[in-house]
């Protein structure tokens, strides 16, 4: 396998991108810094990654897919810095960049708009039964005079996770008039909202569970089949954070038995899932391609600034500590 890559020189230095295209902007930076970007074809293995990091000899790497391991950051005797385009990083071996001196650095909130706006699309199409009405009336169904819908005024809106995405999810929600309860185990409390340590309460309380907590050891299958029983049978649960927050197992089982009324994903345990996933025969299940992030402005936002880290910290003038995701190195700006 070879590496798609932009004019060639030996006196740029390169970083190896992990999947797709950057946008325009984010590529004329590259370039005017003359850095070489290097692309890896989309869902490369780890090995794979690591063979054409070795091969190329890469300064940096933009991480848009695939796992970032220890063997990949330690392919390069000349990587100098790991940038995410987005802001979860659990794709990437912390502990193995950290070892080699090497910081991760995240784009802050540069997707968190986009996030937050398809977590509330998704809630208004299940709310609305948007799907399933779909679905009738293409049928030649027209349950006009049969159906009766919810109301988003007043229905209680949870949000796991009270970062960036999650703040602006709840903003958006309160727009609507649903009313918002939050849990977070370490955020404070706003001038508009309470912040709960209670997720259990969360759960039981509200109508629609808006997942957007990162992906570490303590929240891998946060919701598990305990706590999807803890939920309304009327409620709906919502995953615009990490595949793997939920046990998807569990979730199977619970919209097959109708413990809750349905679910919408657009991240899963594995990506993409299998075509013949038990995901797919559930009616009750609206499902998106992990594209949260992917609007025009969040693209934007995440490429230039991914880019600007690695520019930064190449040319020796280091990075925003806020940025710093292996936070045990000390920052250089």
């Amino acid at each position: 396998m070879s590496l798609n890559s932009q004019t060639t020189s030996a006196k740029k230095a390169r970083v190896m991108v992990t999947g797709a295209q950057l946008v325009p902007e984010a590529e004329s930076l590259l370039q005017k810094h003359q850095v070489e970007a290097l692309y890896a074809p989309p869902y490369s293995t780890s090995q794979q990654l690591a063979a054409l990091a070795r091969e190329n000899e890469i300064d940096a790497i933009l991480v848009r897919q695939g796992k970032i391991d220890r063997e990949v950051i330690n392919a390069s005797p000349r990587l100098k810095v790991i940038a995410k385009h987005g802001s979860g990083v659990d794709n990437i071996d912390l502990a193995a960049a950290s070892d080699r001196g090497v910081p991760v650095l995240r784009a802050l909130a540069a997707n968190a708009q986009s996030v937050a706006e398809l977590a509330i699309t998704l809630t208004v199409t299940v709310m609305k039964d948007v799907s399933l009405l779909d679905r009738q009336v293409k049928a030649g169904e027209w349950p006009k005079s049969s159906y009766v819908g919810r109301d988003l005024a007043g229905a209680v809106f949870g949000v796991v996770g009270f970062g960036e995405i999650g703040h602006r999810a709840a903003v958006l929600a309160r727009a609507l008039g649903m009313q918002v309860i939050a849990y977070d185990p370490f955020a404070q409390d706003t001038a508009e909202f309470t912040v709960s340590r209670d997720l259990d309460a969360i759960l039981a309380t509200a109508d629609v569970v808006s997942l957007h907590c990162p992906l570490m050891p303590e929240t891998h299958h946060l919701i598990n089949a305990a706590r999807l029983s803890l939920m309304k049978p009327g409620a709906f649960l919502i995953n615009t954070a990490r595949g793997a927050v939920v046990d998807q197992a569990a979730l199977v089982t619970a919209l097959r038995a109708n413990t809750i009324a349905g679910a919408a994903l657009d991240s899963f345990e594995e990506e993409p899932p299998a075509r013949d996933s038990e995901l797919w025969s559930l009616p009750n299940l609206i499902a998106t391609p992990h594209v949260g992030g992917a609007s025009r402005s969040a693209l934007r936002n995440m490429a230039v600034q991914s880019a600007t880290h690695i520019i930064g910290v190449l040319e020796g003038r280091g990075y925003d500590s806020r940025a710093l995701a292996n936070t045990n190195l000390t920052a250089a700006a």
